[in-house]
């Protein structure tokens, strides 16, 4: 007959040695560390992959986040030199560097960290005034983080960064801060406005300019215009008096060119001269002055007349 309580007995045994078996089973994540312990005391640090404990003996003491961090610490209430309280909240970016450290270092690292924090910043801002303590945030954030990194090296921890998240300064001085703010604002506004109407004037300054040279050499090329034309229309008049009196005096050489070629005498030449006589005679003028190359003619003109008079 079989025994059941056996069977039952057998059966939660080999469960419970499957559960043993996995529970040693032991896959440590990316970016994590494991601080193993045997019998209680340190053993060793598991990093990433895969991992066998012995049951009942080993145990992980401390589940150990190797990404940074960052902790927002409240507000703390410090003092400046010139005695005025502010409270300023800070911002902590850290990573654990030693992971058997940070397990065993300290019994509350964050809380150690706010503590120390608190502490670091009331020296620093201690020995600077407000307005310092509200221009020289970098100078305060390098001093922080320096001091920090320091104190926390024993816990296996290493500050990367320190940030001043907020300076709140008491109501009295942040109301003087805000009427010094808008003061200044209105300053900046009124040089800005003036600067805009100087550079405004400036360019209506520079758009008359413009336009008196732009009239100016308007007038300048429409006065060389004018001249060019009057002299262009000077010197076609000169050309049409030199063609005429080119043409005269060809005409003039032309006809002493025909009295020679016909063989003329003096006796023609004579004869021609009277014709002009005659022409001059026949104008409305009371005087006529005769040269004196023609006045030995009248002899020869009376005679001419004799002649014409037997011969009626």
């Amino acid at each position: 007959m079989v025994d059941y309580f056996a069977v039952i007995l057998f059966v939660l045994l080999f469960i419970f040695i499957l559960i043993v078996f996995a529970s040693c089973i032991k896959i440590v994540p990316q970016a994590q560390a494991y601080v193993m312990e045997r019998l209680g005391a340190y053993q060793g640090t598991w990093s990433v992959g895969f991992h066998l404990k012995i049951p009942f003996i080993e145990r992980v003491a401390k589940r150990v986040l190797l990404k940074e961090q960052v902790v927002d610490f409240a507000p703390q209430p410090v003092i400046t030199k010139d005695n005025v309280t502010m409270r300023i909240d800070t911002v902590v970016f850290f990573q654990i560097t030693d992971p058997k450290l940070f397990a065993y270092g300290v019994e509350n690292p964050i809380m150690a960290i706010e503590n120390l924090t608190a502490t670091t910043l009331r020296n620093i801002i201690g020995d600077l005034e407000l307005d310092e303590t509200l221009t020289s945030r970098e100078t305060i954030n390098t001093k922080m983080r320096a001091s920090l990194d320091i104190a926390t090296d024993p816990w296996g921890i290493k500050v990367n960064r320190v940030e001043l998240k907020n300076i709140i300064p008491p109501a009295a001085i942040q109301d003087a801060m805000e009427k010094q703010m808008k003061a200044e604002r209105e300053r900046r506004e009124a040089i800005l406005r003036a600067e805009g109407e100087k550079k405004s004037t400036i360019l209506i300054a520079e758009g008359k300019k413009e336009s008196a040279i732009l009239d100016a050499e308007a007038e300048k090329q429409a006065a060389i215009l004018r001249a060019e034309a009057e002299k262009e229309k000077m010197i076609r008049e000169a050309e049409g008096q030199a063609t005429a009196i080119l043409k005269v005096q060809q005409a003039t050489a032309d006809g002493i060119r025909f009295v020679k070629e016909a063989g003329a005498d003096s006796s023609v030449l004579q004869i021609k001269s009277l014709e002009a006589m005659e022409k001059i005679a026949d104008g409305r003028a009371t005087k006529i002055i005769i040269p004196s190359e023609i006045q030995g003619l009248a002899g020869l003109a009376a005679s001419m007349k004799e002649i014409m008079a037997k011969s009626e």
